[in-house]
């Protein structure tokens, strides 16, 4: 090797090790959070506006939100393969970023209109902008997380990099699940179809931002050989030899299909099962209900009218257990690290996802007036559950990195590309699983007393259904081979690989 080419090589060395400063883990994460906001408001609240906004019957708003998913999803893989294959200046990844930023800021406005047509008009126009949604998703978010698997081939810097990025998420999370309904209520002045539009023009705008940073203030350093060559068939017959993958993609599916199901009937949980004499007693006794009475008198004497927190005690109660269960969430993921470096991320992941489902199974056995046991539970499962979050994606980039040990050759984005498939897949059956629910229960949307049945089944889809499905992704993940040893001796083997 020539004088240059041992410069180059220890460049590209050099690159490949360095700790990634906090503004770039900062960046990096900035743009979790901007499709969070269009992301966790999907998952939330999308049956809901379909149903109690939009006025589309359940089981239509069912087939709708399965059908796009799924067209989503399978346009990943088309994402994915493109993004492998994507050369300029920037980079492979980053310039998606960047082409995607404002066509996601529109999307995410246009799936949350509310224009006056008949209902089959209705189920057209949101069929159009749900799909054309989730394929502006895909091909701004699979480039986004295959970025976090070339930003650095150091596994712990990895595993720092992750968390920075959920604790974003997180933030994002609360901003969708506790203050949203007010802010729709706030912005639409009491109109919810005027205030989901107003919010998400807010959220949009606030999108565009964050992908920019994202995109100006990160660096693409794990650059394939240049010598590396393989097929689309090639890559794709790597996926299916790589057991690692086949695991963290059926774990993906499980996660998200619960996440999606419960996260969507949280908001009926509040408003149909829990007693609201209970919450209300619950909500003044915590000094909320004073709390709220404080901030409004504060907001009236400024003059801000429209502004004032609104005295729904359905939502005030929805939105503080979020907002508790969010906070924990985040403290979970601060010790996500440290008890990944210490026991691996699979043994962890497979102990804290199981006690996840231990704790969602317990709101089976809580009355309509036990309110106070609903938001312990919510905020026990909140720091278990975190613990896990930046887990699955960090696994999933060693799995990329397992895929280059056994095959030499990395496909970055195919592997990501298929794990969102998983993803898509799984808030596409969650989240029609919730609205076939209601409709096979008897639910009628805006009915004040809807039949037990209805009631019974939105308690179901909130802690015996997600409990087990979780159970499941725990009993998968004893099958996946990458444990702790072996993340090591990969990263030591690929680094040398990269070296020479």
């Amino acid at each position: 090797m020539n004088e240059a080419g041992k410069k180059e090589t220890n460049k590209f060395m050099s690159n490949t090790s360095q700790k990634l400063s906090v503004l770039e883990k900062i960046g990096y994460g900035l743009g979790d959070f901007a499709a969070n906001l269009t992301f966790q408001t999907l998952l939330t609240f999308l049956a809901f506006f379909y149903t109690d906004v939009y006025k589309i019957p359940a089981g239509t708003a069912s087939i709708i939100i399965f059908i796009g998913g799924f067209a989503g999803a399978f346009f990943n893989i088309v994402i994915g393969v493109i993004a492998d294959r994507t050369q300029t200046r920037w980079g492979k990844f980053r310039p998606w970023i960047l082409w995607t930023a404002v066509p996601f800021g529109v999307a995410a406005v246009l799936s949350f209109l509310t224009p006056d047509f008949s209902e089959n008009g209705k189920i057209i126009y949101t069929l159009l902008t749900y799909f054309f949604l989730v394929l502006i998703y895909s091909a701004n978010n699979l480039p986004y997380v295959a970025l976090g698997g070339v930003l650095t081939g150091d596994m712990k810097e990895r595993n720092s990099l992750s968390s920075y990025r959920f604790v974003a998420v997180m933030i994002a999370q609360f901003i969708i699940q506790s203050l949203l309904l007010p802010l729709v209520l706030i912005l639409g002045n009491g109109d919810k179809a005027v205030g989901f539009k107003n919010t998400m023009i807010v959220f949009a705008i606030t999108g565009v931002i964050c992908l920019l940073i994202t995109f100006f203030t990160t660096k693409e350093r794990i650059i394939p050989a240049k010598n590396q060559e393989s097929s689309i068939k090639q890559d794709f017959l790597d996926l299916c030899k790589n057991g690692p993958w086949l695991v963290m993609l059926l774990v993906t599916i499980l996660v998200f299909i619960t996440l999606s199901l419960k996260g969507g009937m949280y908001v009926f949980y509040f408003k149909y099962y829990l007693d609201p004499v209970a919450q209300t007693t619950f909500l003044n006794d915590i000094g909320f209900t004073s709390f709220i009475d404080k901030l409004n008198t504060t907001l009236i004497t400024m003059g801000l009218v429209d502004f004032q927190w609104p005295k729904d005690v359905p939502t005030s109660a929805f939105s503080l257990f979020n907002a508790g269960g969010i906070l924990f969430m985040i403290f979970g993921i601060l010790f996500s690290k440290s008890l990944a470096d210490a026991f691996g991320k699979r043994n962890i992941f497979i102990t804290f996802i199981f006690l996840s489902a231990l704790s969602l199974l317990f709101f089976n056995f809580y009355g309509r007036t036990a309110i106070a046991m609903v938001f312990v539970t919510q905020l026990v499962h909140g720091f278990i559950y975190g613990v896990t979050i930046p887990l699955l994606w960090t696994m999933i980039a060693d799995v990329a990195d397992y895929g280059e040990w056994k095959n030499n050759r990395r496909a970055t984005a195919t592997v990501f590309s298929a794990m969102l498939v998983g993803l898509k897949i799984g808030i596409s059956i969650g989240g029609a699983l919730g609205a076939a629910f209601l409709s096979k229960y008897g639910y009628v949307a805006e009915e004040v007393n809807q039949v037990p049945t209805a009631v019974e089944g939105i308690k179901l889809c909130v802690s015996i259904y997600p409990g087990f499905i979780f159970i499941i992704s725990a009993i998968l993940l004893c099958f996946y081979v990458i444990d702790r040893n072996m993340e090591i001796g990969i990263e030591a083997d690929l680094r040398e690989r990269r070296g020479n």
